[in-house]
């Protein structure tokens, strides 16, 4: 919340400004009313407290104009610090921020799986999902959204909560102050209602912080169920479970209008408790001005001044809007603070190790599945992972570029821990290919080279500096075997890819040229040519056999089993034997692995 106040900028400070000018003439008017009134009665029309009124009520009216320009330009502020500050965040918080789906959530093609990243690390070249990689039980993916979008425009309202809510006590307290310098009579009796003022504020406070976070949570959950459904379209269609979909996501709706009609009833509660008690109070201090007047005590400018000066004092309706608005704020900062509050990830400042590329796994756990794991991944050798579904090799494969944290042991690149790495040394050295890439650029070209392609020199020409990425771009497409239905695309590699109409296994050969144009000694790929057919994953697993990089390639199929130069059995949350495949065929055990 002060965080958010800070974002306000010179915005909440001319609010700041603006609202102590209103509440301070709103506080002077009845004293200079009562004066105007004393001095018209005693001078005639010759006292120039009118005046002063006047010029109070143009000084109110300009505060008023300031204080409304103030309140919406800082929370637009505010907001927008405070989203980019979550968004940064969230990604820099990369894998470990462990966004999830709900238990029974579907992936993209309705196939149900645990919980995934939904950011990954930042600046590397793989930022899709991998399939049971190890994350912490996180927030659902539409609920993560949800806090970006709402959640932070409801913590914007904290500049111009805090300070109205501030400024509108002044005149009530002013009020009281003013009754007790025009009589202490009337300060005695008004102070003998603030116990019932305080008792309906606290009340209100605490009720209404209560309704608004548990109203949030709500939105969040419809939110999330909105995104499974949306994610797992294909299924919902092809099992026509739509009308069950729609049920299913609005079922909180119930829920989310109880706590809707529970605000209003404490607004409402607050509202009756008010206007039961306050024009008692008012009443009160008005009859004891009375008494004063008839004893010669108080005049009748004075008698004015105490009649506004109670209602001034016994107007607690700003002061509940306000503090509705504090609490609101609240509640949305309390929904940022699980994102907001966790450390990102170490990095350290080493530079890229010089070497070729060797991987070291040593002693390495990691819930729910490795334990205590030892491999070695030879520099410029290709190593396929194998093991039943479920034994751990995605979260390999994350724990490799560390886009998921070991709970023990350690992971080396060429000696050096990948912890000690700086974060743009991390990303340049691995990259990554997945199942289901996500293309990210204006183009497909920028797509694929991800900003990685080598720098050219600097006394080149523009059209010659543009050209070197659009070549390593076209040379990693076509050792995908992408570069012809690139061409096909309505602008070739100039197509923007949300204007690409790819295919599954087109999809997965531009995440396959994304890694082959990675500049790194490293290439992590996960599972990344499940949807090619036999021919093009042939061909690609031919060129990856004489890449010179590291590979460490997630297998299920026999024949990329077969092309790499080691085999490492993933079973029991070990490695159980790493040899060439040749070899570990004639174990029934491997082969049953291939089933």
């Amino acid at each position: 919340m002060i965080r958010a106040v800070r974002d306000g900028g010179a915005w909440a400070s001319l609010l700041a400004v603006t609202s102590l000018v209103r509440a301070g003439a709103e506080t002077l008017l009845p004293a200079v009313l009562g004066l105007a009134v004393d001095g018209v009665l005693r001078d005639g029309g010759t006292s120039t407290w009118p005046l002063a009124y006047a010029a109070l009520v143009a000084a109110a009216t300009a505060g008023d104009v300031l204080t409304e320009l103030a309140i919406g330009t800082s929370a637009a502020a505010a907001t927008a610090r405070m989203r980019h500050r979550f968004v940064r965040r969230l990604l820099a918080l990369g894998p470990s921020a462990g966004t999830r789906r709900s238990p029974g959530g579907e992936g993209p093609c309705g196939v149900a799986r645990r919980a995934s990243p939904t950011v990954r690390a930042a600046g590397g070249s793989g930022d899709e999902s991998t399939r049971g990689a190890h994350t912490s039980p996180g927030l659902a993916a539409g609920d993560v959204t949800s806090r970006a979008v709402t959640a932070t425009a409801d913590t914007g309202l904290a500049p111009s909560a805090v300070v109205l809510a501030i400024t509108a006590v002044l005149p009530p307290v002013g009020g009281m102050i003013a009754l007790l310098l025009l009589d202490p009579w009337l300060a005695l009796t008004f102070a003998l209602g603030l116990p019932v003022i305080f008792a309906v504020l606290t009340a209100f406070v605490r009720d209404t912080s209560a309704i608004v976070g548990r109203y949030l949570a709500v939105q969040g959950v419809i939110a999330a169920r909105l995104v499974e459904a949306l994610a797992g379209n294909r299924t919902v269609a092809a099992a026509g479970t739509a009308d069950r979909e729609i049920t299913r996501i609005l079922a909180p709706l119930p829920e989310l209008a109880e706590h809707g009609h529970a605000t209003w009833r404490v607004q409402a509660a607050t509202a009756g408790r008010g206007t039961l008690a306050l024009p008692l109070l008012q009443i009160a201090v008005l009859a004891v001005a009375g008494w004063e007047v008839a004893a010669g005590r108080l005049t009748a400018g004075g008698l004015l001044a105490a009649t506004q000066y109670a209602g001034l004092g016994a107007d607690i309706g700003p002061v509940i809007t306000q503090l509705g608005r504090l609490a609101r704020a609240r509640a949305g900062a309390a929904r940022l603070a699980p994102v907001l509050d966790r450390e990102p990830p170490a990095y350290g400042t080493a530079s890229p190790p010089e070497g070729p590329g060797r991987l070291e796994f040593r002693g390495v756990s990691a819930a729910p599945v490795l334990d205590g794991l030892d491999l070695t991944v030879p520099g410029g050798r290709a190593v396929a992972v194998v093991g039943r579904s479920g034994s751990g090799k995605s979260l390999l494969a994350a724990l490799a570029g560390r886009l998921a944290e070991p709970d023990a042991g350690e992971v080396l690149l060429d000696g050096v821990p990948l912890r000690d790495l700086s974060r743009t040394a991390l990303r340049r050295a691995i990259g990554y290919a997945f199942a289901r890439p996500v293309l990210f650029g204006a183009t497909i070209a920028e797509a694929i080279t991800g900003g990685t392609a080598p720098a050219p020199p600097a006394d080149r020409s523009g059209a010659a500096a543009e050209a070197v990425p659009a070549a390593c771009a076209m040379r990693a497409a076509c050792a995908a075997q992408a570069d012809g239905f690139i061409r096909r695309l309505p602008a070739g590699y100039g197509t923007p890819p949300d204007a690409a109409p790819l295919s599954g296994g087109e999809l997965q050969r531009l995440g396959l040229a994304r890694a082959f144009a990675h500049p790194g000694t490293v290439l992590v790929l996960d599972d990344a040519t499940s949807s090619l057919d036999t021919v093009t994953e042939m061909r690609i697993g031919d060129i990856l056999t004489r890449d010179p990089r590291t590979r460490l390639i997630i297998a299920h199929r026999v024949t990329t089993a077969a092309r790499a130069d080691l085999v490492a059995w993933l079973d029991g949350g070990r490695i159980r034997a790493c040899a060439p495949h040749r070899e570990l065929w004639a174990d029934p055990e491997y082969r049953a692995v291939f089933r």
